[in-house]
């Protein structure tokens, strides 16, 4: 297994993909990223911005997800020995960032701690059942995971970047817990500057191989234009989530290099609002927000329309069974409160392009943009009636069932629609009670079409990457799940 590991994290990046490729010389010279999203918490592993430390590689989960499927990480192997256990075999000759090794009794510490977080990591929040997620002992050379419920795709969600294996000195506040110096990955958090910066090192002995780049010098910035002047201007090396209004201006030696992403935009419509627990009302939305071209204008041509939740990201969910809508009520003035977050400069123009459109089928609008953080503790609030969110589906666990259940179940965790339909939720039971691959994408299918036809959510616009790459700099991942940006061969020559 030792001769495996740089085989393992070879093929790892491979099947990420890269933008460029390069040779693997040592590179003394330190990275310079800018990411959108501004940290509130210092990057602790607990929520959105968990993200962020391991697009910047410090931190690294049991498993890792390629075309939605897992595949090995801290763990080399798994297997399911009952329908609610799991064994899984911790990688050997690891450490963590301030020298201790990474054994059993320290992925359990971390899993556990995870488990009874508040909130509770999304991808385990539908496994909350008599007071925790789950349950990890240590077992000779690896753990074992005890659920409360079978779940047939526990390797899936443990590659959550909310469920990151961090080392017993990050857990000095164990309701805030700190990746600086207690990740495993190729570069080494050694400073987080608030929402502005951080500051990473070069991980000497990364278990992956050697590490090119010196250290990174990240900042956070949440305006896009600053993101790409940055990148035109050679001040940044990589950049992400370039807007569409700036990609065009950036050119030679710089590129900005796009992927189709299995994210998409949506109107997510509040069944519990006064004014969108009509139903008819609901429809009224959608027939007023679906004629609008957004890929197209908004996006100049680099999105894909999206005609319903999962897009050319995922070809499987071509053949969909069929839907039917139901019939529009006159809006009659009623008053909708629309919500987006700023963070991503293309939400604001969907918002401007959704509010007009919506007055002119004969409702009021309210407009709100905000950044991401005020945002997202308004969401489930009842604060908004509808909100316009840029949402990937593989984020949490890759698995279709499960993100269905967590955006749309009655209990789940990012519900932002307020939406509960017992028979949606039989259905995503009973897919989520199957480890067959092909069974579990059907189920899925089914579901997203008794979500469409309730009008819970109109889906606008399916989203490519949009990373601006200086002149020179090679190897950044190409990663569908937008877990991976910065890897052990990125570099500058």
């Amino acid at each position: 297994m030792r001769r495996l590991v740089p085989a393992l994290v070879a093929a790892l990046f491979v099947l990420a993909g890269c933008f460029s490729g390069g040779d693997t010389a040592a590179a003394p010279d330190r990275l310079r990223v800018a990411l959108s999203f501004p940290p509130t918490s210092g990057l602790t592993p607990y929520g959105n911005e968990a993200v962020l430390a391991t697009r910047l590689g410090v931190t690294e989960a049991l498993t890792t997800l390629v075309d939605g499927e897992p595949r090995p990480g801290l763990a080399t192997a798994w297997t399911q020995t009952s329908p609610t256990t799991w064994r899984f075999t911790v990688r050997p000759g690891v450490a963590f960032h301030d020298g201790t090794p990474l054994t059993p009794a320290a992925v359990a510490n971390a899993l556990n701690r995870a488990a009874v977080a508040t909130p509770v990591p999304r991808a385990i929040s539908s496994l909350k059942k008599a007071g925790t997620a789950l349950a990890v002992v240590p077992d000779g050379d690896g753990v074992v995971v005890t659920t409360p419920v079978a779940d047939p795709v526990l390797p899936n969600r443990l590659a959550s970047p909310e469920l990151a294996i961090l080392g017993e000195g990050a857990y000095t506040d164990p309701a805030r817990p700190s990746p600086v110096r207690a990740g495993t990955g190729p570069f080494v958090l050694t400073a987080v500057q608030g929402s502005t910066g951080a500051t990473l090192d070069r991980n000497p002995t990364y278990w992956g191989g050697p590490v090119r780049a010196a250290g990174i010098d990240a900042r956070f910035l949440a305006d896009g234009a600053a993101r790409a002047n940055g990148i035109r201007a050679g001040e940044f090396d990589v950049a992400d989530a370039i807007p569409v209004s700036q990609a065009a201006s950036i050119s030679a030696p710089a590129q900005v290099v796009g992927v189709p992403l299995p994210r998409s935009v949506a109107v997510y419509l509040d069944q519990r609002s006064p004014v969108l627990a009509d139903p008819g009302l609901r429809a009224a939305v959608r027939d007023a927000l679906r004629p609008l071209d957004v890929a197209g204008t908004v996006y100049d041509g680099r999105a894909d329309p999206a005609a319903a939740l999962f897009g050319p990201a995922t070809p499987w969910a071509a053949a969909r069974p069929p839907r039917t809508d139901t019939p529009a009520t006159p809006a009659n003035g009623a008053r909708i409160r629309l919500a987006t977050y700023s963070n991503r400069a293309e939400l604001p123009e969907i918002a401007t392009a959704d509010a007009d459109a919506l007055r002119r089928a004969g409702f009021t609008v309210d407009v709100t943009v905000v950044d991401s953080a005020a945002f997202e503790a308004q969401l489930g609030t009842g604060a908004y009636d509808a909100v316009i969110v840029s949402r990937s589906q593989q984020l949490d666990t890759g698995d279709p069932v499960s993100y269905l259940a967590s955006d749309f179940g009655c209990a789940g965790g990012y519900n932002w629609a307020r939406s509960c339909d017992p028979a949606t939720d039989a259905v995503l039971a009973q897919g989520g009670a199957t480890t067959d691959v092909a069974a579990r994408r059907q189920a899925a299918l089914q579901a997203e079409a008794r979500v469409l036809s309730a009008d819970a959510v109109v889906p606008q616009v399916t989203e490519r990457a949009r990373v601006g790459v200086g002149g020179g700099v090679t190897g950044v991942a190409e990663d569908p799940t937008e877990v991976a940006l910065i890897t052990p061969a990125t570099a500058r020559s």
